[in-house]
This record gives C-alpha cells, structure tokens and sequence, in this order.
C-alpha cells in the first residue's frame, strides 16, 4: 500500500518547508563566510608563522654576528630573486620552493628588514627597495627586533598575499569541500527533523479535526488523546472538557423534552377526557368536574410559566429590578405568606433571632420567589409540630439566607441532583400536589442569576437546610 502524501497546501508541507528553508539559509550563510574568510585566515596564518620564523632566525643571526652585516645574502638572497627582478617576478618567486629556505617552507622575501636607523637592509619591491629610509610611520607598523632590550632592527609585511603552495592549495578545497558536504548533511538533516516535528504536531491537529468532523454529524461524545502539557495538548484537554459538556446539555435537553412530555401528558389526558365526555354526554358538566379541569389548566399554566423563567435564566434575558433590600425583610415576607398554612399543618414557621444583617443588593420580587419555593417546600414535607426556620447571618462579604426544616431528610446520594429540572429520584422532593417539579431548578437559576451561590445540607430523619449566600452591599462612602 502506497503512503498517503499530504496535501500541498497542508501544515506539515508548509512546517517541513519552512525548517528546510531555515536551514538552507543558515547553511548557505555559514558556507559563503567560511569561503569567503577561509583563503584571508590561511595567509595572515602563514604571513604569521613565517614573521615569527624569520623573527627568531634575525635574532639568532645579530646575535652571532653582533650587526646586520651579510644578513640580506645569508638569510633573504640565497635563492632568492636579484634586486633587479620587478614585483611580479618577486611574487612569483614568494610562491615556489628555495631550497636555501628551508626546502621551499620559507616565504622571508615577503618582509623587509630595516636597522636600527630606519634604512632598508633586505628589501621588499616596491614600497621598499634597498638603502630606502623608511618613515616613522611605517616603522610604527612593523615588528621591531630585540637583541639584549635594545631595538636593532624592524620587519616590515608585504601588503601583498603570499600565494599558496600546491599542499595549502588542496588542503583550502578540502575544508572548503568539507563545508559543502557539511551544509548538504544540515539540510538532509533539517528536512528529516522538519518531517518528523511537522508529523508530531499534525497528528494531534488531525485527531482534532477527525473528531470535530464527528461532532458536527451528530456524534457528540468524541475524546481525542492528550499528548503532552504545550498548548496542543491543552488544546486537546479543552476540546475533551467541550465535547462532555456538549454531550451532557444534549442528554439534558433530550431528558428535559421528555419530562416536559411527560408533565404536559398527564393534565392534558384529564382535560382532554373529561371534555370528551362531556362532548359525547357521558357525563354531565358539573361545577366539580369543572374545578377539576380548571385546576389542571392552572397546572399547566405553571408550568408553562416555570420553563419560561428557566429559558430566560439559561438565555441570560432575566429582567431583575436591583436594589439594597434588607435580608431580615425578606424574611418575615415569606414567613408571612405562608404563616396562615403553617398554622394549619401544626408547622412552627418563624425567623431565628440573629445579628442584623447588612443589605443585600437584589430583586426583591425575584428573591421573595425563591424564599417561597423554599418555604413551601419545607412545608410540604415536615411532619405536624415540625418547625420551619429562616435565619439571615452576616458572613465577612456576603450575606446567608438559610431555610431549614426537620422533615425526613434527602438521602445522600440523591441530594446533589435535586437542583436538576424534574429529577424524579427522591420522592420527598418531587413534584407533587399540582408542582411542576421545576422549583428547585428555579430557585438555583434565580440565585445564581444574582450572583450568588445555593447549596443543601441534610440528615435522614432530621430535615434539610438549604443556604443561600449573595454578595452585602458595601457601606455607603466605602471604596
């Protein structure tokens, strides 16, 4: 099976391109100084290496002799070109073996000698023929020669390259070869690391797409595998995080729609039967069987009303009328709602005596209908000489509103699912008694469309606490 290429215009494509290009740029930078600076580097070496040979050889010979007399025939001519040669003859005979300079390895007529007075002993054609006085300033430039601390004498340098011997001819094109073949191996290397890189960071990339692909034909619970902490892989964690939360909203939608279904099929089958019968007179329209399905349309018109809230609360388009409102007022509001049912059901209903609490910045209608939906609660489900309590307590920056009741209590494995919409699970908090089974569901979104937090807390057999914690407002003049 033949591998598949990857597009042109892909990510790999243009990643291993760009690491080629990189690296042949480099290289071919590197490859043009080296060339460019190696023939230069190669002459001043010899230049150097033969200054210092002739250096040592000058002061041996002054030393032994005591002047220079015989030095331009012991140490420069011998092998050398007459004085009368030109300056190309001169260069030409630099570049070729002497045998009475060390057999061909000496170059010494690329410097001139000049003694102590500044007259040139051993020339250098043109710039300094024999018996020429040399400036200052060209002695300035030279190496002087030391005998016993006293100066005798200046070498000066040729201006000139000193030309290549067939040996360091070759051994320049083998480093210049060798930077070649090094700057061809760089870019193999580059391109193979290129692929290999643009293939890891791809891969991930691709898995991404394959599963968003997946996503939009309906398959919601896609995972792809994190690799590594860089930021595809945090890219990949976040896409996982994003494919669950999708895949849960879907399963909540779906079980939303079908308890509305299932909420919605019950009255309307009540509705609907008794005005069938009536219809076909089957039975008469009594004032009973109207109140019947009166109170099944009021069912329904609370719910209706119930989603609405909760569309508005997910949508964020909940109107609230916010203002500072005292907690302890909201408090006997609703104790005062309720008082007369409390007393009916043999229920204590009463706020707890607690240090005054400072404002709370809220909707006052929105909050009192959470404090119902909790207090009706509690009153549904607590026993005769039960007790109902509401307190409102002061906690650093915030304020908690708590409605505790002794009712049987919620079992601990059901209690963090009560706050979703028609959970069915526990019994002593579903909806019952013409509720829509979306009162908590409100009361958290209402909550939480303040700012504020909801949370419930509950013994079996000893009863439920739910606590509400919303920001105080801030003393007036406070920064």
């Amino acid at each position: 099976m033949r591998a598949r290429l990857p597009p042109p215009h892909s990510l790999g494509v243009k990643l291993t391109l760009a690491f080629l290009a990189v690296a042949l740029t480099v290289a071919g930078l590197v490859a043009l100084f080296l060339r460019l600076t190696n023939a230069n580097q190669l002459d001043r070496l010899i230049i150097e290496q033969q200054r210092r040979e002739l250096h040592s050889a000058l002061v041996d010979y002054y030393t032994a002799n005591g002047s220079w007399a015989g030095v331009y025939a012991a140490l420069f001519q011998r092998g050398g070109p007459p004085a009368t040669q030109s300056v190309n003859d001169h260069n030409n005979w630099n570049a070729g073996p002497h045998p009475g300079y060390g057999g061909g390895h000496n170059r010494w007529g690329l410097f001139a000698l000049v003694n102590a007075a500044g007259v040139v002993i051993s020339p250098l054609y043109p710039a300094f023929p024999p018996g020429a006085v040399v400036a200052a300033r060209a002695l300035a430039s030279g190496e002087a020669v030391e005998v016993n601390g006293q100066v005798v004498g200046t070498i000066l340098t040729a201006g000139l390259p000193p030309g290549l011997t067939p040996e360091e001819s070759a051994y320049l094109e083998r480093t210049n070869t060798a930077l070649l073949l090094a700057g061809l191996g760089a870019v193999a290397v580059a391109l193979i690391v290129g692929l290999l890189l643009a293939r890891t960071l791809t891969r991930p990339l691709q898995a991404l797409t394959q599963a968003a692909d997946r996503m939009a034909g309906g398959d919601l619970e896609q995972e792809v595998t994190v690799r590594g902490n860089d930021e595809i892989g945090a890219l990949a964690a976040a896409f996982n995080q994003m494919s669950r939360a999708v895949a849960r909203a879907n399963k909540a939608r779906r079980q939303m729609t079908a308890d509305v279904a299932h909420e919605l099929r019950t009255p309307l089958t009540v509705v609907g039967g008794y005005i069938e019968s009536m219809r076909d007179g089957v039975v008469a329209p009594t004032p009973e069987r109207l109140s019947v399905i009166y109170a099944e349309v009021e069912h329904l018109q609370h719910l209706v009303g119930d989603l609405r809230t909760l569309s508005q609360a997910d949508a964020g388009e909940l109107k609230l009328n916010r203002q500072p409102v005292a907690p302890e007022d909201l408090l006997h509001q609703a104790v005062t709602a309720f008082e007369h049912q409390a007393e009916q059901q043999g229920v204590r209903l009463a706020v707890e005596g607690a240090p005054a609490a400072p404002a709370v910045d809220v909707d006052e209608v929105r909050l009192t209908q959470v404090l119902s939906n909790l207090v009706s609660n509690a009153l549904r489900y607590t026993p005769h000489g039960g007790h109902v309590t509401l307190k409102a307590e002061p906690a650093g920056s915030q304020v908690t509103l708590t409605v505790a009741d002794t009712g049987p209590g919620i079992a601990p494995a059901h209690l963090p699912f009560i706050f979703n919409r028609f959970y069915r699970a526990d019994m002593a908090r579903t909806g019952e008694g013409g509720e829509s089974g979306l009162g908590l569901a409100i009361v958290k979104a209402l909550v939480e469309a303040h700012g504020g937090t909801i949370e419930a807390h509950s013994d079996l057999g000893r009863g439920t606490t739910f606590a509400i914690r919303l920001a105080a407002c801030r003393p007036s003049g406070a920064a």
